[in-house]
């Protein structure tokens, strides 16, 4: 799931925009809860990881498995980077609260992509349609294996 252009321009309101595109598409109904945990979460500390790339993670009894969406802003989201640089990538992760393990290996795998991939964001940020968004994300992955 990508949501291709945020207009958010501060980490609330591109939380809530995300959340909002979740329930706009029926993937999510507890859009309220959804919104809460992931401000929670951001305030024990960022999830921006530095390079544009932010990781915002919860867990949400609603959701039987893991959920991740891709959402990108072209002009950037102040979200609280150890850097103070806009975050413009976000990888939102939505698990079920049954599963940390489950939710752990994502999170872990996101951050070894984001970690290894320094041309992943300017890429993805480059890509003209929301599937070139998850060609160029795969691409990247399978360079990981080679």
């Amino acid at each position: 799931m990508v949501i291709p252009d945020l207009k958010a321009e501060g980490r609330d309101e591109a939380l809530q925009e995300m959340v909002h595109f979740l329930k706009e598409r029926q993937v999510i109904s507890h859009d309220e809860e959804l919104f809460e945990k992931l401000v929670q979460r951001e305030n024990l500390g960022s999830t921006a990881v530095g390079d544009g790339i932010a990781i915002p993670h919860c867990k949400l009894a609603e959701v039987t498995s893991p959920l991740i969406a891709l959402a990108v802003s072209k002009k950037g989201v102040s979200f609280f980077s150890l850097n103070g640089k806009p975050t413009s990538v976000f990888f939102l992760v939505i698990s079920p609260p049954e599963n940390p393990s489950l939710s752990l290996q994502i999170l872990a795998a996101i951050a070894q992509l984001v970690r290894k991939a320094s041309s992943l964001p300017k890429r993805i940020l480059s890509a003209k349609t929301p599937r070139r968004m998850i060609e160029v994300i795969r691409e990247e992955e399978e360079k990981l294996h080679e």
